[in-house]
């Protein structure tokens, strides 16, 4: 059984390959992209992938306000991941904001360089700030 933090990681790998295929217009199913990744059905991940793909305009959107002389498109495939899954946790979910700034950090440390780690950081940061989070502390 993997954890939390291990479930994120296989999320980010699914989302950069939906990110790689839609822009190559190569027919692809989700599902078969997770179930690459993770051989037992996890509804985290199945969730959390489809949250992400369902609300990834207004992921954009919120990301692109926050991010300061960049936009979320020019991030690498793998930091626009990151960067969107840490913004779907802290706006659509449960996860208490202090767990999702830090997972995402986590996960920005181990695939991506210094800088952009503290632009995702500085974003989410914001975005804390900022939005409202449904009520979340």
């Amino acid at each position: 059984m993997k954890n939390r933090s291990q479930l994120r990681d296989i999320i980010i790998k699914v989302l950069y390959q939906v990110y790689i295929l839609e822009k190559t217009k190569v027919k692809y199913d989700v599902e078969t992209l997770i179930h690459e990744q993770l051989e037992i059905e996890n509804a985290f991940v199945k969730d959390t992938v489809m949250g992400i793909i369902k609300k990834q305009e207004e992921i954009s959107e919120l990301a692109n306000k926050y991010l300061t002389n960049w936009t979320i498109d020019r991030l690498s495939k793998v930091d626009k991941a990151i960067l969107s899954l840490g913004i779907y946790e802290l706006m659509y979910t449960n996860t208490p904001s202090i767990v999702c700034i830090n997972e995402t950090i986590e996960l920005s440390k181990t695939y991506s360089d210094t800088n952009v780690t503290k632009m995702i950081n500085a974003c989410l940061d914001k975005i804390y700030h900022n939005e409202d989070l449904n009520g979340k502390e």
